[in-house]
């Protein structure tokens, strides 16, 4: 959004309005002065005092809400056109129906930012008053004669130029009062203004934008929807199938292998006490002369069966190991999807 934008309008009568009655006070005020007209008394260093707080009020009157409101009526279509951009901008799709999501109320409050200068507009209705205390102060002061007199003549005379400095002090309080209450009235009728424009405006794109209700209704059910998610990733990331599966699957592995073990080991335990029988008959013999050359050839078989049982003992073992491993490879498997899992359900937390 342009924030340099400048609001310009034929105003000027408007801003007559809320000076003309003040310029008619300050005009009766002059005539007065001059002896034009001879309806109230007041003194010369008064009369500049609300003059001065007749020209501040001047250079407040731009920045009345009722000067606002005219221009912006004056730029209504160029206004209508931005908020139809900024709401296509903002467009947002939910359950097949696009909408916008754009705030009309908040648009236009930023769209007329640079209307008028909002910090005059909230001090003026106080700053009048006081400016009017301050002159009426500033007057009685200006007015104040010298006490320092000799006789009771002249002392009375002083008394007199001093009531009647303070009666017409009062009337720069009178006016700065007076022009509060002015200030306030156009200003709230300006304020009522642009309230209608706005009211206007979001009565005119209601269909066209998500209402508050609608966006609450989709956000809990965006809601419900991750929460049943994040329900469904914890059962699959947690869930104790596969923990099932590698339980029947290779503790029934780990089973063939132990039974096949005991039943090697087994063989092999028989075959060792046979081998070991025979060497040790095989060495008794040895002792026979006749039978040396007979006992060597059975010793050297024995022990030849005796390495080929030790082989297969060997095999054996190194066939155990690879099961394991091949069991433990596939539980770390699970495990890693099973954090993969974790990760997913996280990301979608964070998102959400």
């Amino acid at each position: 959004m342009n924030r340099s934008r400048e609001f310009t309008g034929n105003c000027f009568g408007r801003y007559l309005l809320i000076a003309l009655l003040p310029t008619l006070f300050v005009l009766f005020l002059g005539l007065n002065l001059f002896n034009v007209i001879d309806l109230v008394h007041i003194h010369t260093h008064t009369f500049y005092i609300i003059v001065a707080i007749y020209i501040i009020f001047l250079l407040f009157i731009p920045h009345n809400a009722f000067i606002a409101v005219c221009k912006i009526r004056s730029q209504f279509d160029v206004t209508r056109n931005e908020l139809e951009i900024s709401l296509e901008k903002s467009a947002l799709t939910i359950e097949g129906k696009t909408k916008s999501v754009l705030s009309v109320r908040d648009f236009l409050e930023e769209y007329f930012q640079n209307v008028r200068n909002d910090n005059f507009a909230q001090i003026a209705s106080s700053t009048f008053p006081m400016l009017g205390i301050l002159g009426t102060f500033a007057a009685i002061a200006i007015s104040m004669p010298d006490f320092t007199v000799s006789s009771t003549q002249e002392l009375d005379s002083e008394i007199s130029t001093l009531l009647a400095g303070v009666g017409t002090a009062f009337y720069a309080s009178i006016f700065g009062i007076f022009l509060s209450l002015l200030w306030t009235f156009f200003e709230r009728l300006g304020l009522s203004g642009i309230e209608k424009i706005t009211l206007a405006l979001e009565d005119l794109y209601t269909n066209n934008i998500w209402s508050k209700k609608e966006l609450l209704k989709f956000k809990y059910n965006q809601k419900a929807i991750m929460e049943n998610e994040f329900v469904n990733t914890l059962k699959s990331t947690f869930n104790l199938d596969f923990i099932k599966s590698i339980n029947k699957e290779h503790l029934e592995s780990y089973e063939k292998i132990i039974a096949l073990t005991n039943n090697t080991l087994g063989q092999l335990e028989s075959s060792l006490k046979k081998s070991a029988l025979e060497i040790e008959q095989t060495v008794s013999r040895i002792t026979n002369a006749n039978e040396t050359l007979e006992a060597r050839a059975t010793l050297e078989a024995n022990i030849a069966e005796f390495n080929k049982s030790a082989k297969e003992l060997q095999q054996l073992l190194s066939s155990f190991d690879n099961g394991l491993d091949k069991a433990l490879h596939n539980i770390d498997g699970e495990l890693a999807a099973a954090v993969k899992h974790i990760e997913e359900m996280i990301k979608i937390v964070k998102e959400n």
